[in-house]
């Protein structure tokens, strides 16, 4: 089914379609995605790759930015939460594993034409719902920040990272930031997983693309769990080497998250 269309659409003008089927999902699915996955990265690297690239040094330039400006309190949180924006930056990947897997040749063009068009689709409304929840990410720091560390003082990056890791103060604003961050992270792996790759599969609308996501997710708990697992390790491990990591980490979960969609959602019928 072709990925384009010609004009914006609100949300809510799609026809409405009955909710498609949610496959039960096993390790076994996992596995042979990430199989995949893995695949089409060494089939097309330079092309994988440029995307990982462009989000590593994206982070980069939050980073560096960050520093520039003195906002130093900000990079920490910037860096744990900069993963949760990665599921919009795959739209290439999601369609290039999609042209690999029905056979279609395709070039660099196609690849960046099909990723200038989200912003005409309904992928266009779920970046807000992406970016939202990252700036509640940030702003919820910020307010413990403001109540639990209220006191401290640190005119550097050293005298801010030894407040939070070497006072009770600071444990404590681990503790409650890490716990509000999980579950935050945990809504957005719910209603994007899924509703990500199905919005560059089909047209539909993105409301019933993320309750399919969360759908998908409450049947077949531990194994949505393991991958939301892995993601979250692989990203931790690929942000350590100064974004670099991500340059080859994005796009292989990319791709397994194209064909991990796949065995979850049937596809349309005719």
């Amino acid at each position: 089914m072709s990925s384009k269309t010609e004009s914006p659409t609100p949300p809510g003008d799609l026809p409405r379609q009955a909710m498609p089927q949610v496959n039960t999902l096993s390790a076994e699915d996992i596995t042979a995605a990430l199989k995949a996955g893995f695949a089409d990265f060494l089939a097309r690297p330079v092309m994988s790759g440029f995307f990982g690239l462009l989000y590593a040094v994206f982070g980069i330039l939050i980073v560096w930015s960050l520093f520039r400006l003195g906002q130093l309190w900000v990079i920490i949180p910037a860096i744990a939460g900069f993963p949760l924006v990665a599921p919009f930056a795959a739209a290439g990947l999601y369609e290039m594993s999609r042209r690999r897997q029905a056979n279609i040749s395709f070039g660099w063009a196609d690849i960046l034409g099909v990723v200038a068009n989200q912003r005409k689709r309904e992928m266009g409304w779920m970046a807000f719902v992406t970016l939202f929840v990252f700036w509640v990410w940030i702003y919820q720091i910020r307010l413990w920040l403001a109540v639990i560390l209220r006191d401290a003082s640190f005119s550097d990056f050293g005298g801010f990272l030894n407040v939070v890791f070497f006072t009770p103060e600071g444990w404590l604003f681990l503790l409650i930031g890490t716990g509000v961050g999980a579950i935050l992270s945990a809504v957005l792996f719910s209603v994007t997983v899924i509703a990500m790759p199905m919005l560059l599969d089909r047209e539909t609308d993105f409301v019933t693309a993320m309750i399919t996501s969360v759908r998908t997710v409450k049947e077949n708990p531990v194994v949505m769990l393991t991958w939301a697992a892995i993601i979250t390790g692989a990203m931790i491990l690929s942000l350590v080497p100064a974004f670099l990591g991500l340059i080859v980490t994005l796009p292989v979960l990319g791709h397994t998250t194209w064909h991990l969609y796949r065995r979850a959602i049937p596809p349309v019928q005719g």
